[in-house]
């Protein structure tokens, strides 16, 4: 069962993948949506959150990372931090960023 996308899951991740260089930013998306989905797994099967991941949601994930300070949504820089994590959103999770879509991946 998939957990609800919530807005905080979202901007954590925009921000999360803002706190890195550009290049690296798909390739972290994807580590960060393997980490919430192994940890989904994990609570639904132990009821327990996993020591990494924490308890499924992107929020969870994403904090294991350092995040940069929200800046306004007009920043080029976090629009397009939010355009990848609001691609992926759209995707149902299925698809992930390639590194070769950078930047903008608006489609996946």
């Amino acid at each position: 069962m998939l957990r609800p996308i919530l807005w905080e899951d979202i901007r954590s991740l925009a921000r999360a993948l803002l706190a890195h260089p550009a290049p690296r930013r798909a390739a972290l998306c994807r580590v960060i949506l393997q980490g919430a989905s192994r940890a989904r797994r994990q609570t639904e099967a132990t009821g327990r959150c996993h020591p990494r991941w924490g308890d499924g949601s992107l929020d969870r994930a994403a904090r294991s990372f350092p995040l940069a300070d929200e800046p306004f949504p007009g920043d080029p820089d976090y629009a397009r931090c939010l355009q990848m994590v609001l691609g992926v959103v759209a995707g149902g999770h299925k698809k992930t960023p390639r590194r070769e879509q950078q930047p903008g991946c608006s489609s996946y």
